[in-house]
């Protein structure tokens, strides 16, 4: 008798169980179907540090993915060059990992929208898009360091990166490239725009200080690490936007219009830990530590977690430079 009710027992807890089992599977799936419950997070999500090999040539991209809604995918994209753009939908099979999007030209020299498609393997992408010609070029992507920075740094000594009587310390972008910058009566000028002009130091977490100067209509651009540029335009008395100066192009904008007029000294103090950027524009805080999502146009790479060198753009208009000291963290 009791053999019996033990087994009887055992059989209602085993179809008590499976029932349950059922019921939490079934509910899965509905929710997996259903259109309107918020899917958790794909794992396509996140920010990502393109390569882009197209020929013998390699050039960096970025690209941050962020589910919108109960299960849309959009993000933003940095290419070779321009500034960072709106992805309106990503599709994205989440079993295979595959994916595809497209993007309007902006800068690109095309008519027809850029395809993207590709696959994630693990914590990589790996896809194909085409050039201005049409071809079939290639990418990978590695997942964004974080950046994040533990504890207070501790602050170096100052280095004057321009000794205000040559070009020591520096060099062209591009050595198949006339190098249109020089030094006369102590400032650092871009005499004939064409070419941009790097430190050979490279540096990680510091505090950078410019005083520069431009005439009307110019335009340039200081680039952190050589990844991440802050605007310098002729901007005075226009409508602040991250396009314009102070701004890190094309993601921050500044809270303020700060600038002087054209032909007037100016001066940018920018710190710069992991991916918090505080600056200031002519003593006035303009972007108070907020995070820089990811590398901005024109770009000297994507390896956001090495350090890397002070860039300053010469490749637009004149711009003049009398100061430009760096404090590293030590």
């Amino acid at each position: 008798m009791y053999e019996s009710m033990k087994f009887f027992f055992s059989i209602r807890c085993f179809n008590a169980i499976a029932a349950l089992v059922f019921i939490c599977i079934s509910s899965a799936r509905a929710q997996e179907n259903d259109p309107f419950v918020k899917m958790d997070d794909p794992a396509l999500t996140g920010r990502w540090d393109w390569k882009v090999t197209d020929g013998d040539a390699q050039y960096p991209s970025w690209m941050e993915v962020e589910l919108s809604g109960y299960r849309t995918l959009v993000g933003s994209y940095v290419g070779q060059f321009g500034s960072a753009r709106p992805i309106g939908n990503i599709d994205f099979n989440a079993k295979t990992g595959e994916f595809r999007f497209t993007l309007p030209p902006q800068w690109e020299k095309r008519t027809t929208r850029i395809v993207f498609e590709g696959k994630l393997e693990g914590d990589t992408l790996r896809g194909e898009t085409s050039n201005a010609d049409g071809e079939t070029i290639h990418f990978i992507a590695q997942r964004s360091p974080s950046l994040e920075r533990e504890g207070r740094l501790k602050w170096g000594k100052k280095i004057k990166l321009f000794n205000g009587k040559n070009l020591d310390g520096w060099k062209p972008r591009h050595t198949d490239l006339p190098n249109g910058w020089v030094v006369k009566k102590g400032l650092l000028i871009n005499a004939e725009p064409g070419n941009d002009i790097l430190t050979e130091q490279t540096f990680e977490d510091f505090k950078l200080e410019a005083q520069f100067r431009y005439p009307e209509e110019s335009n340039s651009g200081i680039y952190l690490r050589g990844r991440h540029e802050v605007q310098i335009e002729d901007n005075y008395g226009m409508i602040i936007n991250s396009h314009r100066i102070g701004g890190v192009y094309g993601h921050l904008s500044p809270r303020i219009n700060a600038s002087r007029p054209a032909g007037k000294w100016q001066t940018l103090k920018i710190t710069l830990i992991g991916r918090v950027v505080t600056i200031e524009l002519n003593g006035e805080a303009i972007i108070e530590r907020q995070v820089i999502p990811g590398i901005t146009g024109g770009a000297l790479d994507s390896d956001e977690g090495k350090p890397g060198p002070i860039l300053i753009q010469g490749d637009h208009g004149v711009v003049e430079f009398r100061k430009l000291v760096i404090t590293p963290a030590s």
